[in-house]
């Protein structure tokens, strides 16, 4: 009997967003993965880098900025990193991506402004997510706004899809 594989339709990549698989280096002492380098393309500089966590299906979305491109990696954990592009004139305008990374899937996402983006912490343990923003944060001027994560306006279910 031949079974056919179902393979879901994928949406585009929202424009302007990249993403690349990340490749650990195995060892008998451990892993080393590189995550960004000055001669990598996706290299924008970066302004600051930080690290949030979050707690076993905590959900921290939406937010985005106006100016500022983030470039995520999950080091620790797994978490699903979600992006929308409801930009005006956007050609991948209503455009959602879903991506499972951590531990188990190395993964940088690169969200351009205007995009908005959150994420939320899978599995029994805390996740730890590293940022590199490509602007300082401004205490007097933040670039950042924010979204309830169950906003009707985007059009994602953070509730788990069991399959």
């Amino acid at each position: 009997m031949n079974a056919t594989r179902f393979v879901p339709a994928r949406p585009p990549l929202v424009a302007g967003a990249a993403v690349r698989p990340l490749a650990p280096v195995s060892d008998a002492r451990g892993r080393l993965v590189e995550i960004l380098s000055a001669s990598d393309p996706l290299f924008r500089g970066f302004a600051h880098a930080y690290v949030t966590t979050a707690y076993p299906g905590v959900v921290k979305a939406w937010h985005l900025h106006r100016e500022q491109t983030d470039t995520l990696v999950v080091v620790a954990g797994m978490a699903r990193v979600v992006l929308y592009d409801g930009r005006e004139g956007s050609p991948t305008r209503d455009v959602v991506n879903e991506f499972a990374c951590g531990v188990h899937a190395p993964l940088l996402v690169q969200i351009p402004p205007g995009v908005l983006h959150g994420f939320q912490c899978l599995g029994p343990s805390e996740c730890t997510v590293l940022n590199l923003p490509d602007r300082p944060y401004r205490p007097d001027a933040p670039d950042e706004w924010r979204l309830p994560p169950d906003d009707p306006s985007v059009p994602f279910d953070w509730r788990s899809r069991d399959g």
